[in-house]
Order: structure tokens, then C-alpha cells, then sequence
């Protein structure tokens, strides 16, 4: 193992091959094979595409899990792919700009080898997933050299939240090149499901992963890359695809932007989403929402249901990060097309899935972090410092429950992101946020706001992150070594 402070390269990791009993499903340009999860496709997806609508929604391959493990092989290399409605020089996982899917278990073991073919130090990380930060687990310090290979293996805990996670580069000072390339795919844990009602347990499923990319010649561009430039967004790498859904039918859409910098302000006209789970964590209760905001490494899983024939764009409104960041134009990202035989609409559950709530738990500390930057956006500090790996910028003590307050002193936004634990938002600006819906690993820190969060540090020790996740931010300084120990100890131990 090769362990490195500083530059990493741009393209990276990826997925693929099983060993043994993993699953291949979701082929392109063919309907999604049926799980034993009882996913199942919709009768008004099953014909072609109407002309002049674009291409039908390809779900990404998987990659199943069998007899509690995962076996894949990912290798990181440069190819020219398809990307979106283009043939373009992308850093792929195992050779698709849309790598497969990961599908797990609260429970399983993860047995996954990364081979690097690139010309630079590469690694990758489970973005979400409650695992420990020490190698052979998530260990984001790991940089794997040009021609090696890294075997991660670690075990989810049983209490593994059930939702939509995804995994991507976390290359020191490189991430944003290397996701930007294209090293990004999306990971399932199993269990959402059984949350819900029996009549909507087998309903359709959709991965809808949100990427974008810009242009350089025959090539994705990696760098430099500039946040408010113009960019390529697609669905599951395709350019607006087309969704179908019957009237009244419900669909279970897993929303992720697996991009490396822009915000999506998602709007589905005529549609409202009903978020049963956010960065993975079900929700206590479900609520609906015309517009999502969903910052770069966010996640929801929503119910849509389907309303009268038609067809609407599923699309990204105009959103403003800020006087010193930048405007995002509306464009659209699919067609949503409903028609075929009507179907009674279900009703859509309020009460959802326990979990904790900290607003009244015993708070052990508490910690400050300010976002900074120079004026001419080029470098970021947390608590007026650049990142530095080989410094602890804070400790916590495992067991316990802290108060964080995060302060944005610049005019744009910036989101916060921390590995290894999720939290429980507390209130934006002042505002209480609702504890049935309180629980992130990555939410917007609005322009001159703050937001106050609370951790519960469980299960794991070792030094991790907290950072930024618009990773042009995180790769200029915007990021932070927290270690965590066990009551008495020393940091580092």
C-alpha cells in the first residue's frame, strides 16, 4: 500500500467483473431483468420507444451480491466510449462512462479489486456508506499506483441504512478531474422496499443517475474545469431518454447526482416527488416536494406516480449558487411519458422507517467549521486552512454525540459533506429543520448562511474527512482530516 499527501491523477476506478455468483442485469438496449426483489418493468415501457422521443431509459448493469458477498474486479482506464449522444475519450470503470450498479446487503462483505491503468495515482471511496475509514475499508489516503492493484474488503454493519449510495475517485487534489472523466456509479443496499406497503412493493424501479460532462476536442475535459461552464447532462450517460410510466401506476425513481461540481434544481411539471429516503437513509416520514435541490454527491429516493396521458420533461430549473459562484441554466434531462392502461393510484404511505433523532441526545462537544476563500476563487480553507493529510484538524471521541456549526463566510454556496458517519441536520439559517426528515451526509451551506448539525460517532475508529463535495472546492483546500478515537486515547491511535 502506497499512501500519498498530494497530487492524484484524473481518471480512475471502476466495476466489473464478478467473481463467482454476482449478477449481471440491465444490459443496454434491453429491459431490466428481473430481480428477486420483485422489481419489475412496467407494461408501458415494455414497446419501443415512439419515434422522435430518443431512447428509452437504460438502467445501469449491476452487480449483485450472493450468499453476503460482493465480488468485483474494477479497472480504471482511458477509452473512447459512448457518452451521451457522442463517441468521446473518457476514464472509465471496467470501459463504461455508466459503470454498473452495485447492489448490496445491510450485512454483506465487500470483496473489490482495484486495478489502476492510468498514468496516475488513483483510489476510490463508498460515498455515504457507514464503514470504517482504517485500510482495507474506505481509506481515502490510499493512492494505487499506475499498473497496481488494491484489494478492499470490509463487512457492512447490519444496521447499514437501506438506500441509494454511490461510489467515485477521492484521488488527493485530483477528485474532481477524475470524477469529471467519468469515474463514478451508483451503489444500492438492498431493504428500501420493506418499508413499504405489500401492493407497492412491486413496483418499477429506476436508477436516475445524474452526470455531466464538458468538451475538449475528442475528449471529456478534466482540466482545467470550470464549475459555471457549459456542460452536457445526462440520465444513465444518455442524453434525455425517455421514461415511461402508466397513469396512476407508481414508480420508485433512485435520484443521485454523481457529478463532480453542479447543482440540479430537479422539476417534473404536473408531478410531485415523494422522498422516501435522502443520501441513503429512509426517511421517518414521507414527504412530498415539487422541486428537489440536490447538490454534487446528493441523493433521494422518491415515489412518482403517474397522472393523466401525456408526456412532461423531467427537467433542471435555473439555480443561482451565489454572487461569487455561478448561475446553472434550466435544461431537460429526460421525457416522461405516460400512457398504456390506466391503473387505480396507490396510496402513498406517510409513516416510513425509525431512526434516531438527536435533538435531545447529550451533546460531548462542540465544534466550529467556517468555509473561506480568496477573492479570486481559487483557493478554499476550512477554519482559515488549506487541507493537509498529514494534519488532524479535528477529533471526536467514538461513542458520543457533537454539535456542529457550519458557517459559509463567502458568497456562494458550499455543501458539507463528512465520511464514516451520517448526521442529523438540525436548522438552516436558524430555521429548525424537521427531525422526520433530518438525516444527510452531504446538504447545501447557503451563501452567508449556516447550518447546525448533529453526529453520532458509532461503530468506527481512524482518521477520515470532512469536506466540500463540490469537488473543485475540496481539490483547492476546502477539506479536513477528522480522527476519530475511543475514550482515551490519543489521535492517531
Amino acid at each position: 500500500m502506497v499512501r500519498s499527501s498530494n497530487r492524484v491523477s484524473p481518471p480512475l476506478l471502476l466495476v466489473g467483473l464478478v467473481l463467482g455468483a454476482v449478477w449481471l442485469a440491465g444490459c443496454a438496449g434491453r429491459a431490466p431483468v428481473e430481480r428477486s426483489d420483485a422489481t419489475h418493468q412496467s407494461a408501458a415501457e415494455a414497446g419501443a420507444t415512439s419515434a422522435g422521443r430518443g431512447l428509452r431509459l437504460q438502467d445501469p448493469p449491476e452487480l449483485v451480491s450472493r450468499n453476503g458477498v460482493l465480488k468485483a474486479s474494477i479497472v480504471v482506464e482511458r477509452r473512447k466510449v459512448p457518452v451521451g449522444d457522442r463517441q468521446l475519450y473518457a476514464t472509465t470503470y471496467n470501459g463504461a462512462y455508466m459503470p454498473p450498479t452495485l447492489r448490496v446487503r445491510p450485512g454483506d462483505r465487500i470483496d473489490l479489486t482495484l486495478t489502476n491503468r492510468i498514468d496516475e495515482d488513483t483510489n476510490v471511496h463508498t460515498h455515504g456508506l457507514h464503514v470504517s475509514p482504517r485500510a482495507p475499508a474506505d481509506d481515502i489516503f490510499i493512492a494505487i499506483k499506475y499498473g497496481h492493484a488494491y484489494h478492499y474488503s470490509y463487512r457492512l454493519p447490519r444496521s447499514q441504512h437501506t438506500g441509494t449510495y454511490w461510489y467515485h475517485s477521492h484521488a488527493d487534489m485530483m477528485s474532481a478531474a477524475q470524477v469529471a472523466g467519468g469515474e463514478s456509479g451508483v451503489i444500492v443496499v438492498e431493504g428500501l422496499r420493506n418499508h413499504l406497503p405489500p401492493s407497492l412493493r412491486g413496483i418499477t424501479e429506476h436508477t436516475v443517475a445524474l452526470k455531466d460532462f464538458q468538451v475538449q476536442g475528442d475528449s471529456i475535459k478534466t482540466h482545467p474545469l470550470s464549475i459555471g461552464a457549459p456542460t452536457n447532462r445526462t440520465v444513465n450517460g444518455q442524453t434525455n431518454p425517455v421514461i415511461h410510466i402508466r397513469p396512476g401506476e407508481t414508480q420508485l425513481w433512485r435520484l443521485a447526482n454523481i457529478g463532480a461540481n453542479i447543482f440540479y434544481k430537479l422539476h417534473l411539471p404536473g408531478t410531485r416527488f415523494h422522498v422516501i429516503a435522502q443520501d441513503g437513509i429512509p426517511v421517518r416520514r414521507v414527504y412530498a416536494q415539487d422541486t428537489l435541490i440536490i447538490p454534487a454527491g446528493a441523493r433521494f429516493d422518491v415515489l412518482v406516480q403517474g397522472g393523466s396521458p401525456g408526456t412532461a420533461r423531467l427537467e433542471t430549473l435555473p439555480y443561482n449558487s451565489g454572487s461569487a459562484g455561478n448561475q446553472f441554466p434550466q435544461a431537460a434531462l429526460a421525457t416522461v411519458v405516460t400512457g398504456g392502461p390506466r391503473t387505480t393510484r396507490a396510496m402513498v404511505p406517510t409513516e416510513f422507517a425509525p431512526h434516531e433523532d438527536l435533538s435531545r441526545a447529550t451533546i460531548a462537544a462542540r465544534k466550529s467549521v467556517v468555509y473561506t476563500e480568496n477573492k479570486a476563487g481559487t483557493e478554499f480553507f476550512i477554519n482559515g486552512r488549506a487541507y493537509d493529510s498529514h494534519r488532524v484538524d479535528f477529533t471526536s471521541t467514538l461513542g458520543t454525540v457533537e454539535e456542529w456549526r457550519i458557517r459559509n463566510d463567502t458568497d456562494e454556496d458550499h455543501s458539507f459533506h463528512v465520511h464514516t458517519n451520517d448526521f442529523q441536520l438540525m436548522s438552516t439559517n436558524g430555521k429548525a429543520h424537521d427531525p422526520t426528515h433530518g438525516w444527510y451526509d452531504t446538504v447545501n451551506v447557503p451563501a452567508r448562511g449556516e447550518i447546525v448539525i448533529r453526529i453520532h460517532f458509532t461503530d468506527f475508529t481512524g482518521r477520515t474527512v470532512l469536506h466540500c463535495h463540490l469537488l473543485n472546492h475540496e481539490d483547492m483546500g476546502m477539506m479536513a482530516v477528522l480522527d476519530i478515537v475511543r475514550a482515551g486515547r490519543e489521535p492517531g491511535k
